[in-house]
């Protein structure tokens, strides 16, 4: 802002003030001489009392507007009146009268004015200063109301609607009109929240559309299941209207509902569950005033739990990553998102020894949690040789400098496709899990597992692919018409893997209640609708064929594995049989020889050896499937 324009705005604001102020000043002599008009029935007022009255009035001007002054009633704005305005008048009134009736009987004795007068005056002076400024905001927002705008329908009338509509019509968003409201609670229709009438419940909202020609509909409730949300998504589809959403409550930042985080409705929207009950408590207790180190932290998964475990208050957090651009950028964001935190960074791969023991060796972590790992099925099918060596040598590396540095837990994040793997990538994550479990049973340190499926919007995932996809018009291809996976957001994952990882367990696999499976041409055709596209008729779907290493369905468990209960209703444990500590370094030690040999060919065979059912799998009539798009 430049001099003349802070001198114009300032010169403005002071105008304005200055104008509520003789305002204010105004109404007392016309609620004191009404008050007086009132006492006397309506009628004309005695001689003597009128006189009594004017003397007293210079009083009362000075009294009052000194108590004006002194209870701030000009640091607010009308347009944005509200009850604390209210409570501040009523207090500088109430204060006003007691000084001025104190001084007028000490000059007059309170001759000619009689004791009803007093609260009169007093009840007339909040009448007009507060109505006045109540009627002021309710000729802003209707004006607001009556501009031009995108005609706005909000599903729900509950808060978030009422501070959704709050800011619509304070904050002059002429770009939104709210005209109604629909709330399953059929209690609610017909009234109404700041003026806009509740009109129906939520299958009347095609009527609601046509009638008001609404030109946007918006999902205002962040408590709104995934259930619930595919059925207002159906009605919503079903209008000529587009729609939007309101975050859920745990993405929203400091809770603000506010027009400027209205989204579209994402496949997140759809496919979530249920919020996740966390016990805040023992994850703090847990993990606050600890050194606590990610690695693969610049990962989708790494860079989540790097915000939620800054949140939570540790002694110092170190992001290891071996990607330059993905560690600057969490640096970057955890900087300025959780300023109060001791970051560390530290540019390393995990399959470097020295650099790893350096890492662990500096910063001696109380928990590390090992994200890092190659996860693209088929790319890891072509590569046997690279994906042993990050996901299992990589892993080793980091656990023994875990043992090596005493460090109190080591959790090592697993997938569903290490359940009877029929890929590459399950086969190493599978031969991860053994280690862990063997080394937990050697070491003082506890070695965790937390296994789950797929994770929604994550680096590599399907989602980002479709979604790049329908953007290009199509096709979309996928693997297989019956191919399904397990889906879950990366932040409920994130915070299943903290509550895990504090609960008072001597290690063991944690796997994550993932629900129910989603087929994948189930999540293809939605988010199609979400953009707005026909399936089959704007965007062609392809069925290539599942690819090598792919199933058509995964798995949580083994069935040789037990499930147990865990203080967390979405965490199971998975018991099994306990296999050899000298088998496993064993098994380890031949896949790392043939890594120092290059042969691929004796790569997938030790693996085969080690883990059952996970060499090769290219037969089309194996039930086994891949995926680019599958999963």
């Amino acid at each position: 802002m430049n001099g003349k324009t802070g001198k114009k705005s300032f010169a403005l604001r002071l105008r304005g003030r200055a104008t509520v102020f003789l305002h204010d000043v105004l109404m007392i002599p016309l609620a004191w001489y009404l008050a007086y008009w009132l006492r006397f029935n309506l009628g004309a007022i005695p001689e003597e009392f009128m006189q009594a009255a004017t003397l007293a009035l210079p009083i009362l001007v000075i009294c009052q507007s000194f108590s004006y002054l002194v209870f701030g009633l000009y640091r607010g704005i009308w347009r944005f009146a509200s009850l604390s305005d209210l409570v501040c008048i009523g207090k500088s009134i109430f204060f006003g009268v007691l000084i001025s009736m104190l001084m007028i009987f000490l000059i007059t004795r309170m001759e000619g004015t009689p004791r009803t007068v007093i609260p009169l005056y007093a009840i007339l002076l909040f009448v007009f200063l507060g109505g006045n400024r109540a009627l002021y905001r309710y000729l802003k927002d209707r004006r607001v109301q009556i501009s031009s705008g995108k005609r706005v329908l909000i599903i729900g009338a509950g808060a978030a609607a009422g501070r959704l509509l709050q800011d619509m019509l304070r904050h002059g968003r002429t770009q939104y009109l709210p005209v109604g409201l629909v709330d399953d609670d059929p209690d609610k229709t017909g009234r109404e929240i700041h003026g806009i009438r509740v009109s129906g419940i939520s299958d009347e909202i095609p009527d609601i559309v046509k009638k008001q020609g609404i030109d946007l509909i918006i999902i205002a409730i962040p408590s709104l299941s995934s259930e619930r949300m595919r059925r207002l998504v159906a009605i919503c589809k079903s209008t000529s209207a587009p729609f939007k959403t309101l975050p859920k409550f745990e993405d929203l930042i400091s809770g603000q509902v506010t027009v400027d985080v209205v989204r579209e409705v994402s496949i997140e929207d759809l496919l979530g569950r249920e919020k996740i009950e966390l016990d805040r408590d023992s994850m703090q207790a847990g993990l606050s005033g600890k050194v606590i180190m990610v690695t693969g932290g610049g990962g989708s998964i790494g860079s989540e739990l790097g915000r939620l475990v800054a949140d939570l208050g540790p002694d110092s957090l170190v992001i290891y990553e071996r990607n330059e651009f993905n560690l600057y950028r969490v640096q970057q964001e955890l900087e300025k998102n959780f300023p109060q935190v001791n970051l560390v960074t530290v540019l390393g791969d995990i399959c470097d020894q020295r650099a790893v023991e350096n890492a662990i060796g500096a910063y001696l972590p109380d928990v590390i949690f090992h994200a890092a790992a190659y996860k693209h099925v088929p790319l890891l099918q072509a590569h046997p040789a690279e994906a042993v060596k990050n996901n299992v040598t990589g892993t080793r590396i980091v656990a023994e400098a875990a043992n090596k540095f005493n460090c109190d837990k080591f959790v090592f994040i697993s997938t569903d496709k290490a359940v009877n793997p029929a890929n590459i990538l399950g086969a190493t994550k599978r031969i991860g899990e053994i280690y862990c479990e063997g080394m937990n049973a050697v070491s003082a340190t506890r070695f965790i597992t937390v296994r789950f499926g797929n994770v929604l919007g994550s680096d590599g995932s399907i989602v980002p692919l479709f979604r790049s996809q329908i953007q290009a018009g199509g096709p979309l291809t996928v693997t297989h018409p019956e191919v399904s996976r397990y889906f879950m957001t990366i932040r409920e994952a994130c915070q299943l893997i903290l509550q895990a990882v504090v609960m008072e367990r001597q290690g063991g696999i944690f796997v994550l209640d993932m629900g129910e499976p989603i087929k994948i041409s189930y999540l293809v055709e939605q988010m199609m609708l979400l953009a707005g596209k026909k399936p089959g008729e704007d965007i062609d779907i392809q069925y290539v064929g599942l690819r090598p290493g792919e199933k058509l369905a995964e798995e949580l468990f083994y069935d040789t594995e037990r499930k147990e209960e865990t203080e967390n209703a979405k965490i199971l444990l998975a018991k099994h049989v306990t296999v050899d500590w000298n088998e496993i370094e064993g098994a380890v030690s031949r896949l790392e020889q043939a890594l120092l040999d290059s042969n691929d060919d004796q790569v997938k065979k030790i693996l085969a050896d080690i883990v059952p059912g996970a060499g090769d799998k290219d037969s089309p009539d194996n039930p086994v499937a891949h995926s680019g798009n599958g999963g």
